[in-house]
C-alpha cells in the first residue's frame, strides 16, 4: 500500500479518487482538442504507465467522451463538469488532469506541446498583470 498516496476529487465532491504510484511526464497541451476540454490556454495533464487509480466515492457519476476518429479521450463528473483521470488500460496509460488533484505535485511539467496550435491570446502571458484575488 502507498503510504503517501496522490489524491483529488471534482468541484462538487461527488468524486474521489487515490492514485499510487509515480507520474512519469507532465505536459501542458495547446492543441485545439484540449483547449476546447479545458476552456482555457491549454490542458495541464500527468501520465502514468505504473499508477493506479482507486475510485473513493462517485464512480457512477464519471462520464467519460472518446472523439471518433481520434485517440483524444476525457472523463469528467456528470454533476459538476470536472475533469477527471481517465484510465486508458488499452494502451497502457493514466492520464490525470493536473487541477482535479488536492495533493501537491513534486513534478513540474515537462514541456508545453502542439505549440503550433496555440491560441492566438496565449502569447508572453507572464507579462500581463497579476493579481492574488478577484479583480476590483
Amino acid at each position: 500500500m502507498d503510504d503517501n498516496p496522490t489524491t483529488g476529487q471534482c468541484l462538487c465532491g461527488a468524486v474521489k479518487f487515490r492514485i499510487s504510484g509515480e507520474f512519469e511526464s507532465f505536459f501542458l497541451c495547446h492543441c485545439t482538442r484540449c483547449r476546447k476540454d479545458s476552456g482555457s490556454a491549454h490542458s495541464a495533464n500527468l501520465f502514468s504507465s505504473t499508477a493506479r487509480i482507486i475510485w473513493v466515492s462517485g464512480e457512477e457519476s464519471i462520464k467519460t467522451f472518446r472523439l471518433s476518429g481520434s485517440r483524444h479521450v476525457k472523463s469528467f463528473c456528470s454533476d459538476c463538469g470536472s475533469a477527471l483521470p481517465v484510465p486508458q488500460p488499452e494502451i497502457g496509460l493514466l492520464v490525470v488532469p493536473a487541477g482535479s488533484l488536492d495533493s501537491r505535485l513534486d513534478i513540474r511539467p515537462n514541456a508545453h506541446i502542439c505549440c503550433s496550435s496555440r491560441a492566438n491570446w496565449d502569447n508572453d502571458l507572464p507579462s500581463i498583470e497579476r493579481i492574488d484575488g478577484l479583480p476590483g
